[in-house]
């Protein structure tokens, strides 16, 4: 192969996909242990390599030469081979710096904290300076002298920007955060440098309260395209960067329904599923497959228990990208289940009339009407608080597909 990307772990990588897809680059993905990056880099047998964790310092030694960004910087994530001659450039400083100001985070004049202090760190610290922040802290886990620890980090209550740069929130980890960010009543901007999931813990929690925030995907894309016009010596346009953004991010998202049950979840979204050529995934099915009758649970375990059930189902689905993914009619009720469902998806709530909803013995909380209007009255405001999107449901389940197709895709 020409291209490669090397690193320690890369399954979470998506750079083989961009550089093969979108730049028609002869790309691989090389996981490599600490001893094998010299003798690869001394063989140059490639024409380029893209860098990533916790090589980006480790490979300079084995450069002929360096550009001064990546010199100041003291990181290099693209190295081109010249006729045998060995350049390393940092464009992690150029992705990152379009990320921030794609998503509208303003960091001049503000109160930057920024979580790590490896490679990526140095990157944002470089962005931060030049995009004019009044103060810059990082944080480490460890006692050096040119970070605070995270103990210390909850006392900065002036913090108005967190940029996370640790892999901490990266699959197949997802439920990691570093920071609560209840600790920072000033904060008005998150970023983080992790890119699966496309919307880490971390910007999450910072969108639950209302606080600019984004992941990483949008940086890797765009330090991805600096790189190729480096590769290539080409320049390419910021469309491009927006374009290919555009497609990879609604290739990984994932298209979530909540509801009441038979509000027709599982039929619009095997429908929706056949149109799109994606997986369809019903948690309550997998329930079903994996732990048993779900009306036998609630009369011999309880509805505690059954919850217990569900949430671990969310969680194995919830890491998966790319699907349509049915949920039960409960799964809204724990925060932890919303909140695990946006990492990687949107949320439609598929509003069906009460009207148009019928009782059946297989639900155990609705096997009756009162019952099932009782649920209605307690769950519909949680429907529409978590929703990303209200689908009025009251037609065809084709017409319900055609709806959530018509805003998914725009």
């Amino acid at each position: 192969m020409d291209y490669a990307i090397i690193g320690e772990k890369l399954s979470h990588s998506f750079s083989k996909e961009i550089y093969t897809k979108y730049f028609g680059l002869d790309y691989g993905v090389k996981e490599l242990q600490l001893e094998e990056v010299g003798p690869l880099l001394q063989k140059r047998e490639f024409k380029g390599i893209n860098v990533t964790i916790p090589y980006k310092q480790t490979v300079i030694p084995y450069l002929d030469e360096i550009s001064d960004v990546a010199k100041k910087i003291g990181a290099v994530n693209v190295i081109v081979n010249d006729n045998g001659k060995l350049k390393g450039y940092n464009t992690d400083i150029l992705g990152l710096k379009a990320n921030i100001e794609n998503v509208g985070i303003n960091l001049k004049d503000k109160d930057v904290l920024i979580l790590g202090d490896g490679a990526t760190s140095k990157n944002a610290y470089a962005v931060a300076e030049m995009c004019g922040a009044k103060t810059i802290n990082k944080v480490s886990r460890e006692n050096k002298t040119d970070t605070i620890t995270y103990e210390q980090a909850k006392e900065m209550k002036n913090t108005q920007v967190i940029i996370n740069t640790t892999p901490v929130g990266m699959y197949p980890k997802i439920e990691g955060c570093l920071v609560d960010l209840n600790c920072f009543p000033a904060l008005e901007g998150v970023f983080d440098a992790v890119y699966n999931p496309l919307c880490p813990k971390l910007v999450v929690e910072a969108k639950k309260r209302g606080i600019t925030a984004c992941g990483g995907l949008y940086m890797l894309i765009s330090q991805a395209v600096f790189a190729v016009e480096k590769f290539k010596n080409l320049p390419y346009s910021q469309s491009k960067t927006n374009d290919i953004f555009k497609e990879i991010y609604k290739s990984k998202e994932n298209i979530v329904l909540v509801g009441m049950p038979g509000s027709g979840k599982t039929t619009v979204g095997k429908l929706l599923a056949e149109q799109l050529g994606r997986e369809f995934i019903d948690t309550d099915e997998i329930i079903a497959n994996e732990y048993g009758n779900i009306t036998e649970i609630f009369e011999t375990r309880g509805e505690g228990e059954f919850r217990n059930i569900e949430t671990c189902v969310i969680k194995q689905v919830s890491a998966l990208q790319g699907k349509v993914i049915a949920t039960g009619g409960g799964a809204v009720l724990k925060q932890e289940n919303i909140d695990l469902l946006r990492l990687n998806g949107k949320i439609y709530f598929l509003d069906r009339p009460l009207e148009s909803l019928v009782a059946t013995d297989d639900r155990p909380l609705s096997n009756d009407s009162e019952k099932l209007e009782n649920l209605y009255n307690q769950r519909y405001k949680i429907y529409l608080n978590c929703c990303d999107k209200q689908i009025i449901s009251n037609n065809t389940p084709s017409d319900t597909v055609l709806s959530v197709k018509e805003d998914w895709l725009k």
